[in-house]
């Protein structure tokens, strides 16, 4: 039976899955993998666990070995010709007067290919800058452009909230974030205050948006003339956390009541 574990290339990175073999494996044990780009370095997030695959419909890779000592330190040097190909890609990139914004730069593990990453308005014309890169470093080549929040995933960052950013601590993936979801749970629709380092809407808005839509349904919703223990009066505002309405009523007065003991009645 097939053994299958989860293995993270970045620390909040995709989790793939991979045929462990014989390899007995722990949560944080660094291995050498078969990928699409050849061998790479990884870490295992997910333990090994059986799977049923008579088939083989998933044609998993291969983990093929537990990293060394002489893997990390190649690791390592990869780092170093990063940071080179990085500074020297700056250097190009301003003196060909590109418009583009180059953020970050990987190596294959075995040193073959370089991808750089950056981000721009529109479309850019980097054959120039593809020869120069080649010129000098003697491998193959990729520009991947990709979008803003990507960036904010790769460099990292502290939130408005004091924390490490989501996307670069935990989030594997984009989900949709809408005004919306501000507006549903009463947050201040100014840019800059509901907005993230990469300038979209901040993804925790997502994290509460159903806890909220839940509580509001349970509550009267503005406009709607109900009872309470002093009188009729028109509920102008909620407080979802609190579980309360605040009411305006007939003689003009406005109170806060908690929604339990009130009957939404119309008069």
């Amino acid at each position: 039976m097939t053994k299958v574990a989860g293995v993270r290339f970045k620390p909040a990175g995709k989790i793939y899955d991979f045929n462990s073999g014989a390899f007995v494996l722990k949560v944080g044990d660094s291995v050498i993998v078969e990928t699409e780009q050849g061998l790479g370095i990884g870490v295992v997030t997910v333990p090994p666990e059986p799977y049923d695959d008579p088939e083989n419909k998933r044609n998993l890779k291969q983990i093929f070995r537990i990293a060394t000592a002489e893997d990390f330190s190649k690791r390592d040097a990869n780092r170093i010709l990063e940071q080179e190909a990085h500074n020297f890609c700056l250097e190009c990139i301003k003196n060909l007067d590109l418009k583009m914004n180059l953020f970050s730069v990987e190596s294959t593990f075995d040193a073959t290919k370089l991808t750089f990453f950056y981000t721009a308005d529109g479309r850019v014309d980097f054959r120039e800058l593809v020869k120069l890169l080649v010129k000098e470093f003697r491998i193959r080549i990729e520009m991947r452009q990709v979008g803003i929040r990507n960036q904010s995933k790769q460099c990292g960052g502290i939130g408005r909230c004091g924390r490490e950013i989501c996307c670069s601590l935990f989030l594997n993936n984009f989900d949709p974030v809408s005004i919306k979801m501000a507006k549903e749970q009463g947050l201040s629709l100014n840019p800059t205050k509901i907005s993230g380092l990469c300038g979209r809407l901040m993804c925790c808005l997502t994290f509460e948006n159903d806890t909220y839509i839940t509580l509001k349904s349970e509550l009267p919703k503005p406009g709607k003339v109900i009872e309470t223990p002093k009188g009729y009066g028109k509920v102008i505002r909620q407080n979802v956390l609190y579980g309360t309405v605040t009411v305006a009523l007939d003689d003009s007065t406005e109170v806060e009541v908690d929604i339990n003991p009130c009957r939404c009645k119309k008069r």
